[in-house]
């Protein structure tokens, strides 16, 4: 997906309201509002959001002028998402930016005002639209990935590691619906693969390292962290006890690999963000009774499948050989890797 494409749907709305109506005199600025379940602190949460910002900006809105953006950050609470979600609906904003699983508890407080999710794993099994093609309600946007995708993970996880017999799936099951149906995916692949799986559910950082030490203590063991806000905030932790304990793990962002991470493969995630004027703006149904009903929800389509460079010597030749298998997606990282 290209980094513009994303904007087009909140900005689709943008680019409904004509700038010269707003020169005129005592038109009220437009307001958008952000719902993230990432944390204020965090740098790629911050990063996704300036994409966002940039993209509107270069539809002609920008904040504190013509707009007025109002950004909420859940930090992986669950509390704290619901309260935020009833505090930006009773601001009365024209469209709202939902990100992951925050997208319920706007429906919650609202089913009028036009809702667009980024970040989503499952729209339809989690309820929050009807199909992709006919969102149906107040809600579209992008989804993140298909489930499909997990399976890759663990398929990459024995190509790097081919000794690996038993793999830790390490889900948020709940603050995100996701974790299920991730799981699900990873472990119709495993009996394929001679590998058997296990879940590990994220609540707090004591239960995760509690967890991975226990699962530690046998042989021939490997990560996967699923895609969840909740990882994504125990980013750190997660590659500090992989990385102690020896295992090698396959993580379903970019941003775990910058990190010190081993392996990842998805979508970027920042690249989702400058995109949503598209589906709002070819829509006028959705235009003209501020529901994005007609607008059908995206995906996803692009992956990329990053490395860490001093990480990934330790599996230079398996790493080698799935480069040869999956082409351009991993071959800036055979340089990183050195002759």
């Amino acid at each position: 997906m290209r980094r513009r494409e994303f904007i087009r749907v909140v900005g689709g709305a943008a680019a409904t309201w004509p700038l010269s109506a707003l020169a005129q005199q005592g038109e009220q600025p437009k307001r958008i509002a952000v719902l993230t379940g990432g944390a204020a602190d965090d740098p790629d949460s911050q990063a996704r959001i300036a994409a966002f910002v940039q993209g509107l900006q270069e539809l002609g809105w920008a904040d504190g002028q013509n707009l007025r953006i109002d950004i909420r950050w859940g930090s992986g609470n669950a509390a704290d998402v619901k309260r935020f979600a009833a505090e930006l609906v009773a601001l009365a904003p024209d469209v709202i930016l939902a990100t992951g699983t925050t997208v319920g508890a706007l429906q919650q407080a609202s089913r009028t005002v036009p809702i667009v999710f980024a970040l989503t794993g499952d729209p339809v099994g989690a309820g929050y639209v009807d199909s992709l093609a006919r969102p149906g309600g107040n809600t579209t946007g992008f989804m993140l990935f298909e489930y499909s995708l997990s399976g890759k993970w663990l398929e990459l996880l024995k190509q790097i590691a081919p000794d690996v017999m038993r793999a830790a799936v390490i889900r948020d099951t709940r603050l995100s619906p996701n974790g299920i149906g991730q799981w699900a995916s990873i472990q119709s692949m495993a009996p394929s693969l001679g590998v058997e799986v296990s879940p590990l559910n994220l609540r707090d950082d004591k239960e995760i390292e509690r967890n991975i030490i226990t699962f530690a203590h046998g042989s021939n063991g490997g990560l996967i962290v699923t895609a969840s806000p909740l990882t994504l905030i125990h980013r750190d932790l997660l590659i500090k006890l992989a990385g102690r304990h020896k295992l090698p793990a396959v993580y379903w962002d970019r941003t775990f690999v910058a990190s010190g991470g081993l392996i990842s493969y998805g979508a970027d995630l920042v690249d989702q963000f400058p995109a949503c004027r598209r589906l709002r703006r070819s829509h006028p149904e959705g235009r003209k009774t501020r529901r994005p009903a007609g607008a059908g929800a995206d995906s996803v389509r692009d992956c990329h499948q990053p490395q860490n460079r001093e990480g990934a010597r330790a599996y230079r030749s398996a790493v080698r050989t799935c480069a040869r298998q999956r082409g351009d997606r991993i071959s800036f990282a055979m340089s990183a890797l050195g002759p």
